[in-house]
């Protein structure tokens, strides 16, 4: 029996709809991907509903044209600048008269965590449980069925903007797609890009965006810390407009085709330059290489440095074997892996979607890991859709998506 998941990733630089068909051995065999120019999003937020609705709505088409299925629902993955996250603790008293800790309780416990001070105009997204304590017993992944008078739980809370999630919502709606759930982006990603083994030995997941940057960090196989930087390749591409005075499209080409991370000198006799075009029409100009790479890297520097930093504020650094795991878009500029082995001392990989059929050479790259992610989610948490079939819900709000993520939850829960 073969069941469909659709994922849609909604960047600030591209929009990708991507449907999978899942067998029963738990392989992703990619049907369809429709891919487009995002619009209507700064740094991860809709600032134009109806851009966003018709982005959306261009690649759901192309998704549908390429698979031959009719797309109802979808995994939407959610990030920003207006995300957050903070640790919170929960406390609950054991209910049962035998004092053997149940399902219930361990509810409890996480809902009890969740009782922080919220501002009124964030909401919480998720509520994840990263490790229980029995009676001062610290470490217990699973404490049902076991034996306590107190259990406690730690757990990250990830919150966002009312507005900003409310808009999103309102711009897959409007494209004719009800939401099955919204997932933080890197939490998306880990599961495209990130081991089992990874996330437990302890490990930094940097999705290098085109608006921002989504900072991860896995230990004992949960999320233990989680920000939203706000640089991303975009930054890279308009340092080079205001630097070399070219128009965008070019300093994005030039950015492609010749950049690098680190800037190296050009050998003795070799003036490596590059004939390009000006903002005056008709005219060009020639640019160095080392120039070019020397504004990137100075750029990218700037990026890994603030990586750095979280990793240093998360209090986790020396707790990462596993090293940083560099995925998104951006990270595929040549020697970034380098330049962020060298500055943080940390093992490096770029890390791609694995284990995938059908139309995988067309998603095995870093760009594609939010895409299928969200179908990898909507695979092991989600809600699956049977025989192939793609459901189409009617009605559906805002709120009441609100009511789901806030119980998606338990999927952490033993």
């Amino acid at each position: 029996m073969s069941r469909t998941v659709v994922g849609i990733d909604v960047g600030t630089t591209k929009i990708c709809t991507m449907v999978a068909e899942v067998r029963d051995d738990g392989r992703v065999n990619i049907l369809g991907v429709g891919l487009t120019t995002s619009k209507g999003l700064d740094k991860g937020v809709v600032v134009n509903i109806d851009d966003a609705v018709a982005a959306i709505s261009t690649s759901v088409e192309k998704a549908e044209r390429l698979s031959g299925y009719r797309i109802g629902t979808a995994y939407v993955g959610i990030a920003g600048r207006h995300i957050s996250s903070l640790n919170s603790r929960g406390v609950v008293a054991i209910s049962r008269a035998d004092h053997e800790i149940t399902l219930d309780d361990v509810t409890r416990a996480v809902e009890s965590a969740q009782a922080v001070a919220i501002p009124t105009q964030r909401e919480v997204i998720h509520v994840i449980p990263r490790a229980y304590i029995v009676d001062g017993h610290e470490n217990i992944r699973d404490p049902v069925g076991m034996s306590g008078y107190r259990l406690e739980v730690e757990t990250h809370i990830v919150t966002g903007e009312v507005m900003a999630i409310q808009n999103l919502i309102k711009s897959v709606e409007r494209a004719g797609v009800q939401i099955d759930d919204l997932v933080l982006q890197p939490l998306a990603s880990a599961e495209a890009v990130l081991s089992p083994e990874d996330k437990d030995r302890g490990v930094v997941l940097v999705d290098i965006g085109g608006g921002t940057t989504d900072v991860a960090i896995f230990i004992q196989g949960g999320i233990w810390h989680s920000v939203v930087l706000p640089l991303g390749g975009n930054h890279l591409t308009n340092d080079l407009v205001y630097v070399l005075h070219t128009p965008h499209n070019t300093a994005e080409y030039l950015k492609l085709r010749y950049g690098s991370a680190i800037a190296t000198e050009p050998t003795e006799g070799d003036d490596d330059m590059i004939d390009t075009e000006s903002f005056s029409p008709g005219e060009h100009q020639q640019i160095s290489r080392s120039h070019l790479n020397q504004i990137l890297q100075a750029r990218c520097e700037q990026l890994v440095d603030l990586v750095g930093a979280e990793i240093r504020r998360s209090g986790y650094e020396g707790l990462l074997p596993a090293g940083i795991v560099l995925t998104g878009g951006s990270s595929q500029l040549p020697r970034m892996d380098e330049l962020t082995r060298q500055m943080l001392d940390m093992p490096v990989r770029i890390g791609v979607p694995t284990q995938l059929a059908g139309l995988a050479d067309s998603v095995d790259a870093p760009p594609y890991a939010t895409g299928v992610g969200l179908v990898r989610w909507g695979v092991t948490r989600g809600l699956l859709h049977p025989n192939g079939a793609v459901t189409v819900r009617e009605g559906g709000n805002w709120r009441a998506i609100y009511d789901r993520f806030k119980g998606w939850m338990r999927e952490f829960l033993p």
